[in-house]
């Protein structure tokens, strides 16, 4: 008789353990033995397999402020960079088997990302049609978004937004860098108080 009421509390039990309560934003992915079976997205009270292994991962916005780490820029000057960008997981499977972790695989990509986009501008415009970091805010951003979205998607990652939020010269050549532009602000205001004086000679 013990051994009867023992196997059917040890079975209720065993059937007990597959109920699930999964909440909004959040996902299980499970495996059965080592292989993918599927994920379960919806929001309520479910029963599944007691023998499938599962795993819970969020599905929530998370914002990630990277480090600001120095880079060079197109003309090979030292500049300080960082951003923020906003993610999400959009393929579970994705994120849980085909990177070993998928928080640290956003960090280091970004980084790589900032470091790619430094080198690719000058940190000031040579020449007015040029794009720079300084002033292309919008266009560095999409460049940004569209880099990391390129490189996040083999995670299963969507990228919905990035934001470069620290621009600046490294220390070493800021001092340096700071007087070079006093001085183009006081040739160009020269160059339009010699420019005006003409006109209203021509006039």
């Amino acid at each position: 008789l013990s051994i009867g009421i023992i196997s059917i509390i040890t079975g209720f039990c065993f059937f007990c353990s597959g109920y699930k309560i999964n909440t909004p934003n959040n996902a299980y992915v499970f495996t059965y033995y080592g292989k993918y079976i599927g994920t379960l997205k919806e929001v309520g009270f479910f029963w599944v397999n007691p023998y499938y292994q599962s795993t819970s991962i969020s599905l929530k916005y998370k914002n990630l402020n990277s480090e600001i780490i120095k880079v060079n820029d197109k003309v090979g000057n030292p500049i300080m960079m960082g951003c923020v960008i906003v993610w999400k997981v959009r393929d579970t499977a994705k994120a849980i088997f085909d990177v070993e972790n998928y928080n640290y695989y956003v960090k280091v990509q970004t980084e790589s990302a900032i470091r790619y986009i430094g080198c690719m501008y000058p940190y000031d415009k040579a020449n007015e049609d040029d794009i720079c970091l300084r002033s292309g805010h919008n266009e560095i951003n999409n460049a940004l978004q569209k880099e990391l979205s390129e490189r996040l998607k083999h995670a299963g990652i969507e990228v919905v937004e990035a934001r470069v939020t620290e621009l600046s010269y490294a220390s070493e050549i800021a001092n340096v860098m700071l007087k070079r532009q006093a001085a183009e602000a006081i040739i160009a205001a020269r160059e339009k108080i010699v420019q005006g004086a003409v006109s209203i000679t021509g006039h």
